[in-house]
Parts: C-alpha cells; structure tokens; sequence
C-alpha cells in the first residue's frame, strides 16, 4: 500500500525512509513540538494578518473614535463582547458622530 502525503512527511524524518516506525515517532517528539521536518514554509516578517469581513459586513468611517468607544465598552461592561455591550457600543458610535461605510 503506497503511503499519502501525510504518512511519507512522517516517513522522511527517520530511517528507513519509506516506513513508518518508532524511530519516526521519537524524531518527531525530539523536534520543537512534534511538527514534522521537511520543506520550510516561508512565512512574512512584520506583516499583520488582516480578518476576513463578511461580504457587505459595514466598517466604521472613523476607525479612531470607534476604538475609543469600543475601549470605554471593555471597561463598563464585564462580559465583552455581548450583544447588549455591542448593541451600547454603536448605539454611543452614532451619538458620537462616527457612521459605518
């Protein structure tokens, strides 16, 4: 039976290279969390990961007096996010003179 993709990166990491055995298995917890070594991934330095936002989802026209408001909502409201703290925060976002796009 010819091993999937899975199975050969567990395969590569110890001798006989085309088995698994327990070798491969004390490789893996040897290495920095039991991840599999094989090609790396090149990963960007310094970028921040955007979230995704559902389509037609509406955005604050004023990004700062949203985050203002959203801070004053951490701090009065113990459980947040809620419905009722979010309902307060756009609620204070409008009176305040922010919008969404």
């Amino acid at each position: 039976m010819a091993l999937s993709k899975k199975q050969k990166k567990i395969a590569r990491v110890a001798e006989p290279r085309n088995k698994i055995t327990s070798a491969d298995f004390k490789k893996l917890r040897e290495n920095k969390g039991g991840k599999v070594v094989g090609k790396k991934k090149t990963t960007s330095v310094g970028k921040k990961k955007q979230t995704k936002r559902p389509k037609g989802s509406p955005i604050p026209s004023n990004p700062s007096l949203y985050a203002r408001v959203k801070s004053e909502a951490k701090k009065k409201f113990k459980v947040y996010p809620s419905a009722y703290a979010n309902a307060w925060l756009v609620r204070t976002y409008k009176k305040s003179g922010g919008g969404y796009k």
